[in-house]
């Protein structure tokens, strides 16, 4: 039986693998007719609904009550989802100009970011060997900033990388510190709320910007229904694991340990885009790869 203090490790692997799934499609979709906040809207629209669903008869027929939830909760939670739209938005843009994998691997300075995040704004601590091994994961972001045909480190995709790893990091601090507002001991109950107050808005004003500045992304969204509908689906499924880890355990370390995301993303670039990552790119997953390996071991 899975000790229930490493219950947040198995939330944060599912989260990474149902998030690889999700980029990979809005990978796909952005190299078609979406564009990069048409692609992001789509894990919004779709998951929305069905996360609000979830919750109503998971409370209504378990027989519960709506917990209590304190003032801080809406801006934390406001934080959180903004964060989350400019992060997506970011990486989908980045997926145009680099490797599957490597772009992945670039929004993972959202780690170091999210220690000292929530540090600054939780109050959050970690262990000097954690922040030791966040540190060697860090290396390997580092190794994958050399520019794809030659250049200085300081180019479109390491500022894209850099950005989205600034509001991912953003984003998991407002999550967490929304979830920790919310009076329940229900994981399931607290992440669910959470995500599907946050959904709704983010499906709302998202919405918004492109019925005014990219109006024909709606449409294009509809008419591709099979494929962001599934989007939706691996957004639904890998927030509501993120959300529920977040409540039991340091965002940094989360974020850690769904580092493994970058195993499955390479996987996924081998398998169905036909990429292979350089000597130097291989060299910066493996630190990564020892540095998941720790976290998980001393969080």
């Amino acid at each position: 039986m899975i000790p229930a203090m490493d219950a947040w490790i198995w939330l944060a692997i599912a989260a990474a693998a149902a998030q690889t799934l999700r980029f990979a499609l809005q990978k796909v979709l952005a190299g078609g007719a979406l564009s990069p906040a048409g692609a992001t809207w789509a894990r919004f629209f779709w998951s929305a609904p069905l996360v609000v669903a979830t919750m109503a008869i998971y409370v209504t027929t378990g027989g519960g009550t709506l917990p209590d939830i304190a003032p801080g909760f809406i801006p934390y939670a406001l934080l959180g989802g903004l964060a989350q739209i400019l992060a997506t938005i970011c990486t989908v843009a980045l997926f145009k100009s680099r490797a599957f994998a490597v772009g992945i691997t670039f929004k993972k300075s959202e780690v170091m970011l999210t220690a000292l995040a929530g540090l600054i704004i939780l109050g959050d601590q970690i262990t000097s060997l954690g922040a030791l091994f966040i540190a060697i994961g860090f290396v390997g972001v580092l190794l994958l900033s050399e520019p794809p045909q030659g250049g200085t480190i300081f180019n479109k995709s390491a500022a894209l990388g850099l950005l989205s790893g600034v509001f991912f990091a953003l984003s998991a601090i407002g999550y967490r510190g929304a979830t920790l507002l919310v009076a329940s001991d229900d994981t399931f109950l607290v992440a669910g709320l959470t995500l599907a107050f946050v959904t709704t808005v983010q499906t709302l004003t998202l919405g918004a910007w492109l019925f005014f500045r990219e109006p024909g992304q709606i449409g294009a969204t509809l008419a591709s229904w099979r494929t962001t509908s599934l989007v939706g689906v691996f957004s639904l499924l890998g927030s509501w694991c993120w959300f529920a880890a977040f409540s039991l355990q340091n965002a940094a370390y989360v974020f850690a340990v769904g580092q493994i995301e970058l195993i499955f993303s390479l996987l996924v670039g081998v398998l169905f885009f036909r990429e292979r990552p350089s000597p130097r790119e291989g060299i910066g997953m493996g630190i990564l790869t020892v540095s998941i390996i720790a976290i998980a071991i001393i969080g």
